[in-house]
C-alpha cells in the first residue's frame, strides 16, 4: 500500500524538477554544418533551439557573441554556458552537459 502512495508523490516531484532545468542551443543559420546534433538527445531537461539569426533580440538579452553556444537554465537563471571554440564547434561533450544536468537534478533534493 505504501508503494501506491510513494509512486505519485515521487513522479510528480520527478516532472516538477525535469521542468525546472531547460537547455537552450543558440546557433546561426549560417553555421548550421556546426549545428550540437546531439543537444536534442539530453534527457530530463526542456530543449530550446535558437537561430540568433532570426530572433537577435534573444541573442542581445543573453549576450551570445559566439555559435554555438549551449546555455542551461534552472528556474529561469542561467547555471552554465557552453561556447564554441575558434572553429565554431562547441567544445563541451553531450556526457559533460548531461552530468551537469544530472548534477543540477540531485542538488534539488
Amino acid at each position: 500500500m505504501k508503494k501506491l502512495i510513494l509512486l505519485p508523490i515521487f513522479w510528480l516531484l520527478s516532472t516538477t524538477v525535469y521542468g525546472q532545468i531547460t537547455v537552450t542551443h543558440f546557433n546561426a543559420g549560417w553555421n548550421s554544418a556546426n549545428d550540437v546534433q546531439w543537444v536534442e538527445k539530453l534527457s530530463d531537461c526542456d530543449i530550446t533551439k535558437v537561430d540568433i539569426a532570426a530572433d537577435p533580440n534573444l541573442q542581445q538579452k543573453h549576450q551570445v557573441v559566439v555559435v554555438p553556444t549551449i546555455i542551461i537554465f534552472q528556474d529561469g537563471e542561467e547555471v552554465k554556458r557552453f561556447q564554441a571554440d575558434l572553429s565554431f564547434k562547441i567544445a563541451a561533450t553531450r556526457e559533460e552537459l548531461q552530468d551537469y544536468i544530472d548534477e543540477l537534478i540531485m542538488s534539488a533534493f
